[in-house]
């Protein structure tokens, strides 16, 4: 009787190891894969060329005005600044 509950215990220890390498196992393997689709959709991101500086930024990033893009809302303002007459 002792004998038979001391191979309970171990096999309920062993099954409850197996199931949390299991679980640790599933959960890296969706951390990778969710890893490779984010890298696979930021390769096909449209890019646009900045009207002030002529560096190239996604457009997800970029700051439009006027029909222009610009890559941060500092280059906008130095470009529509420049776009004005002086008399203003």
């Amino acid at each position: 009787m002792n004998l038979l509950l001391i191979r309970l215990i171990i096999f309920a220890v062993l099954f409850f190891a197996g199931l949390k390498l299991y679980r640790m196992y599933r959960e890296w393997k969706l951390d990778r894969e969710n890893r490779l689709d984010d890298e696979s959709t930021q390769e096909g991101r449209p890019m646009v060329r900045c009207a002030w500086c002529q560096v190239h930024v996604p457009e997800s990033d970029a700051v439009r005005d006027q029909g222009e893009w610009f890559c941060s809302s500092a280059h906008r303002d130095r470009f529509l600044q420049e776009q004005q007459p002086p008399g203003e």
